[in-house]
């Protein structure tokens, strides 16, 4: 265990973090999920908005949580994540998230748990890759400012 831990993203580096990872996904998620649920294209985006709220407050909590932990026990920032913790971190918070969305799927649509199941799954696949994607890209384009001693 590491006995100083390092820097954290800045409140409002996360804020940005979120707002991009959100919006960039209902850009990308919306429109197979209409074709491929049936669900009317209304329905659908007011949908997957209130999803990508509670995904927004998960990822909050669920990032700083990991980075934090990561942090205690490695020494090491979340921009210089090793690929394996990478996968690890994108399907933790997917299957975290897949637990807290499947009953507002169910309940919002007229889809019955198994079918819900399904495209829930369909969605936290393409956000775990999403996911991946982004955050790498993230890191890259907004590394974590060292904490000055």
């Amino acid at each position: 265990m590491s006995a100083t831990a390092p820097a954290l993203r800045s409140l409002p580096d996360r804020l940005r973090q979120i707002a991009l990872f959100e919006v960039g996904g209902l850009l990308l998620i919306t429109p197979p999920f209409v074709w491929l649920s049936g669900v009317p294209p209304k329905e659908s985006l007011a949908l997957l908005a209130v999803l990508a709220l509670m995904a927004a407050v998960w990822n909050g909590a669920y990032n700083s949580s990991y980075d934090w932990i990561e942090g205690r026990l490695t020494g090491r920032t979340a921009d210089r994540r090793p690929w394996p913790l990478r996968i690890l971190h994108a399907a933790g918070f997917e299957g975290g998230l897949l637990l807290m969305t499947l009953p507002v799927i169910v309940w919002w649509t007229t889809m019955g748990w198994i079918e819900a199941l399904v495209a829930d799954l369909g969605l936290a696949a393409a956000y775990t890759a999403y996911a991946f994607v982004f955050n790498v890209a993230y890191d890259r384009l907004f590394p974590i400012e060292p904490r000055a001693h």
